[in-house]
């Protein structure tokens, strides 16, 4: 596996604000996230960097939080990559399809330390409300109503 020092931010500079960086906490009971790009960031609506997956998927429910944990899990106990895709109907708020892969990082070759995570959603009329709805308090805007023809 490659380590965290062998990733250099400028060979991702076109891609870096797709990119997560996770630590790999004991036991793999959690992941920290140490750096969310900001595509990913408007995405989700908000910023989760330095919260725990746990803490950042608390509000979607247990049945999300346990979901999501999986998918980092696996990649961190299997030492392999892994990568996830397809529709997000199953979260609260009408996400999009998506794809992501995840990537086991490990700074002594052996345990899985960190993992680089790519997250892709390119609709670019989607990010445009969710840029708008950040903008407004998490709120899209209204059109007018129309007004009845007299």
């Amino acid at each position: 596996m490659p380590s965290r020092a062998d990733i250099r931010a400028s060979d991702l500079k076109d891609h870096l604000g797709w990119v997560i960086l996770l630590d790999v906490l004991p036991e793999l009971k959690d992941f920290r996230y140490r750096l969310i790009g900001t595509l990913v960031t408007q995405y989700w609506l908000k910023d989760s960097t330095g919260k725990t997956v746990a803490e950042a998927f608390r509000d979607n429910g247990p049945m999300v939080q346990k979901a999501v944990l999986s998918v980092f899990r696996k990649c961190a106990r299997d030492r392999c990559v892994v990568r996830s895709h397809g529709d997000a109907g199953w979260l609260p708020g009408g996400f999009e399809r998506f794809d992501s892969i995840y990537m086991p990082l490990s700074d002594g070759g052996e345990q899985v330390t960190h993992i680089l995570h790519a997250f892709v959603f390119d609709k670019p009329e989607v990010m445009l409300a969710r840029q708008i709805a950040r903008a407004n308090g998490g709120k899209l805007l209204e059109m007018p109503a129309k007004k009845p023809a007299a």
